[in-house]
């Protein structure tokens, strides 16, 4: 693989994205890595010791977090989120990292990378750490959606989750859903459920409310973006106060303390488990080569943990996907889902 990164996007950029690389570089010696940002800041953040498959490509600055993105990139096409998706549109890379602004590296895929065929918009797909892991898209990318949308995240993430999870079967795919019952929901929701029920591309279960998202009845959960960001924040607020909660539990008396010794390493696994550097990045999905968008305020180990990500699926991803895109176009029942 051939990878850009974004050296410049995200809260601790340069140092910890260049820091990330450069440990994956040295656990990825098959990969090359390209560096893309201010010259003179990235090579001083990285430091004499550059491993051989690390390259520098020189760029305009970042795209704010608080900057419209569609704005930014057009007065600044030289900007480091813009020079990385080009060089993937080029062909010089096979893959994009970015932790900067979102909508940005959304934008610059879109713009330069383009979208894959019978894909009209992209999801993001991210990791819900449950006991029973499940791949939940769009996150944010299609605030706004249409039923056949939903359908082609539920082929996309099917495709993906099957490889990224290393599923012996079909992906199992839920809509999520205020109830249980095909009638209930919005009038995306339902038309969306007959569509998903009909077409042969997905192994579908039906609806999941936001209760039973980490039970474990989905490998793969498809809402829109709007309800789909709001389920991910939750989720991770929700972790992160119940983490606080059992800390300042344990931290009371001498008993609570006692206990604390004792479950300590259960809770350091725990704490592990829901830490979004040890998922350090979403796909894109939909979009021509890999795109990960890494979290804000991504660490070197979060960034690491991208690449290695990014490596493991392999430079076929997105052929993977647009092969399963145009087979449910050609399976009658899937192109009666399509229809108008």
């Amino acid at each position: 693989m051939r990878i850009a990164v974004d050296a410049l996007g995200g809260d601790n950029a340069p140092g910890e994205i260049v820091a990330g690389t450069l440990s994956a570089a040295r656990r990825l010696p098959q990969d090359e890595f390209v560096l893309v940002g201010e010259r003179g800041r990235i090579e001083a953040a990285a430091g004499a010791e550059v491993p051989d498959n690390v390259s520098f490509r020189d760029s305009g600055g970042a795209v704010g977090m608080e900057e419209e993105p569609a704005a930014a990139l057009r007065a600044r096409p030289d900007s480091s989120v813009a020079v990385a998706a080009r060089m993937v549109r080029a062909g010089e890379t096979e893959a994009l990292f970015s932790a900067g602004n979102t909508g940005a590296t959304v934008a610059a895929a879109l713009l330069s990378v383009g979208r894959l065929k019978s894909c009209r918009r992209p999801a993001i797909a991210t990791v819900l750490p449950f006991p029973s892991p499940v791949l939940l898209l769009d996150a944010g990318a299609t605030i706004s959606c249409r039923a056949q949308d939903l359908v082609n995240f539920a082929i996309l993430g099917s495709v993906f989750s099957k490889s990224y999870f290393r599923l012996d079967g079909p992906a199992r795919v839920g809509l999520i859903n205020v109830g249980e019952e095909p009638s209930k929901g919005t009038d995306l929701t339902k038309e969306a459920y007959k569509l998903m029920q009909e077409t042969g591309a997905i192994r579908f279960v039906g609806n999941v409310e936001g209760r039973d998202v980490g039970s474990g009845i989905a490998d793969v959960l498809v809402t829109d973006g709007f309800t789909g960001n709001v389920v991910l924040k939750t989720a991770e607020g929700v972790a992160k106060a119940i983490l606080q909660m059992v800390r300042s539990a344990m931290t009371g008396n001498v008993m609570s303390k006692a206990a604390a010794a004792v479950l300590r390493p259960r809770l350091v696994g725990v704490r592990d488990q829901v830490d979004p550097e040890n998922y350090g990045g979403s796909f894109l999905l939909g979009v021509r080569g890999s795109v990960v968008i890494g979290h804000g305020n991504s660490e070197a180990r979060g960034v690491e943990n991208a690449l290695l990500d990014i490596s493991r699926t392999g430079a076929g991803l997105s052929d993977a996907l647009e092969d399963a895109l145009a087979s449910s176009q050609a399976d009658p029942q899937a192109a009666q889902a399509g229809a108008p």
